[in-house]
């Protein structure tokens, strides 16, 4: 699994409540909603080339040549008692990044998280597959242009805006200037033909909550509506709720490659980092197309 680059987060979003760090201060980007797995990855370069250090010629003295075999027998001897420390304890030595991805699986998959009100939500183990809903999938339908999404459950009613990817590739956000406006990755599936089509939206804004503030409440087997241009309603039935960090966003599981007509709902989640400005968390809900009808 790739860890996203990162996505600037849009500017100007803070929780309610909570200080806008001063004019000036650095903020560190963060990534917001991963990359999706069919754009390239940026470059990394290399770190600028240095000359090294001089080396003594192998015809040097004979004391020279001896204080090297000293040196490389000592260094074998350091490496061989490293080997068996490492082999006596292996969880101490892991990287940090296999650490986060072990994290809070709990043998949840495939739902993933529990989801509901006051229910803590997990992320899933690095290969765990998205989240399915008890019911079985409609069968796809033809790509058409999302126009409003509805949960019941929260009360949400809200029009779509398609969004593209920024510089980096990460894809764009919402404008935060409306509170209630969903964003739809136009680089990505419709919602109703066959694939994840993705959707975004914001937590909060400088002054009040926003169109996805209680996407965490939602769980196995609600249901999301989403309105398309071609008078058709797409009925999506939730498999799961995840809460990921943004270090480690699942790219394959949110963006992957899917038979069925799927949908994700993303949003800003976790802890909120006062000095850098930024949520530390997405959180992620999974859904299935379980059947569709006409916009009434």
């Amino acid at each position: 699994m790739t860890t996203p680059p990162p996505g600037q987060y849009p500017p100007g979003q803070y929780p309610p409540g909570q200080p806008v760090p001063p004019y000036g201060a650095p903020v560190q980007p963060q990534p917001m909603y991963g990359q999706p797995v069919f754009h390239a990855a940026p470059v990394v370069y290399p770190q600028a080339y240095q000359e090294p250090e001089p080396q003594p010629r192998a015809g040097g003295t004979p004391a020279i040549r001896g204080v090297l075999i000293m040196a490389a027998v000592a260094g074998i001897v350091t490496v061989i008692i490293g080997v068996f420390f490492i082999l006596g304890s292996p969880e101490e030595y892991e990287s940090p990044a296999r650490q986060t991805l072990k994290i809070k699986s709990d043998g949840l998959a495939p739902t993933v998280g529990p989801g509901g009100t006051d229910q803590p939500l997990t992320q899933a183990a690095a290969t765990a597959p998205p989240p399915v809903p008890p019911l079985p999938p409609a069968p796809a339908m033809q790509p058409a242009t999302p126009r409003r999404l509805i949960i019941p459950k929260l009360g949400v009613n809200a029009p779509i805006k398609s969004v593209g990817t920024d510089k980096s590739g990460a894809i764009e956000t919402p404008p935060i200037s409306n509170h209630n406006l969903v964003g739809w990755y136009r680089g990505g599936p419709t919602a109703g033909e066959p694939g994840p089509a993705v959707m975004l939206g914001h937590k909060d804004t400088m002054t009040r909550s926003a169109v996805f503030t209680r996407l965490h409440e939602l769980k196995n087997g609600d249901t999301i509506e989403v309105v398309r241009m071609d008078g058709t309603v797409a009925v999506f039935t939730v498999g799961g709720v995840e809460q990921a960090n943004k270090q480690t966003f699942p790219t394959e599981r949110v963006y992957g490659s899917r038979d069925n007509a799927e949908l994700r709902l993303i949003t800003c989640g976790g802890s909120y980092n006062r000095s850098t400005g930024h949520y530390v968390d997405n959180v992620i809900v999974y859904a299935t197309m379980t059947s569709t009808r006409l916009a009434g």
